[in-house]
């Protein structure tokens, strides 16, 4: 097995990860060309989907060079040498773990821990995270990134959990570096209903509003 690595070059181009949980590899066949197609190229699978480690695994080797391949839901030093041994290009969190903060700095594999409050983002951060997950960004809203901006200024955060078509673009105004983004961009009615047309058209949608606004900031 070929295990390609992090590419910040794609990352940076459309900076969202996109969130999948609990879907099958059978709905993944159909899911990743069309998020492709419509410009996304960073794609996280959480661990406690079913068969996470494979799902990983087969994207890694099927989609590795054109997109960023991670592992989401990493709570402990055993989910990350999972998740590492699976083909994970980087690592995403819910929780603050420094202890798998370090491990990834060290191997050199992109972290996005969780954190909110203040002192869990600056923790993260001096721990040496590329960037800060902020979970849930829906309790403080757009409103709680401004603030955390303030003192914080220096440090990259990456709003998930309640961003929308219909909010971003307050996100990125107040100072998010990036998003990840699960059902918003993964319908889970049109993915239930087989309707990949309509899922790509929802994607691209998605896609061109964010480089629309970021082309005429």
């Amino acid at each position: 097995m070929k295990n390609h690595t992090f590419d910040w070059g794609l990352f940076n181009s459309i900076p969202i990860i996109g969130i999948l949980r609990g879907l099958t590899r059978e709905k993944l066949d159909h899911i990743l060309p069309a998020y492709y197609s419509a410009g996304f190229r960073n794609i996280e699978v959480t661990l406690n989907t079913p068969d996470a480690t494979s799902i990983i695994q087969w994207l890694n080797e099927k989609y590795g060079e054109q997109m960023n391949v991670g592992a989401g839901t990493v709570c402990s030093p055993a989910d990350l040498e999972k998740a590492v041994n699976a083909g994970a290009q980087f690592i995403v969190t819910p929780i603050l773990n420094v202890d798998v903060i370090h491990s990834c700095v060290e191997s050199k594999i992109p972290i996005f821990p969780g954190a909110y409050s203040p002192t869990e983002i600056y923790q993260a951060w001096e721990a040496g995270a590329s960037m800060i997950k902020i979970f849930p960004a829906s309790l403080g809203g757009v409103a709680y990134i401004k603030q955390i901006k303030g003192p914080l200024n220096n440090i990259k955060l990456l709003p998930t959990g309640g961003v929308s078509l219909e909010n971003f673009s307050e996100f990125l105004q107040a100072g998010a570096e990036g998003f990840g983004i699960g059902g918003e961009i993964f319908d889970k009615k049109l993915i239930a209903a087989d309707k990949w047309q309509e899922l790509e058209e929802k994607m691209r949608h998605f896609f061109n509003k964010y480089q629309d606004f970021v082309s005429a900031s």
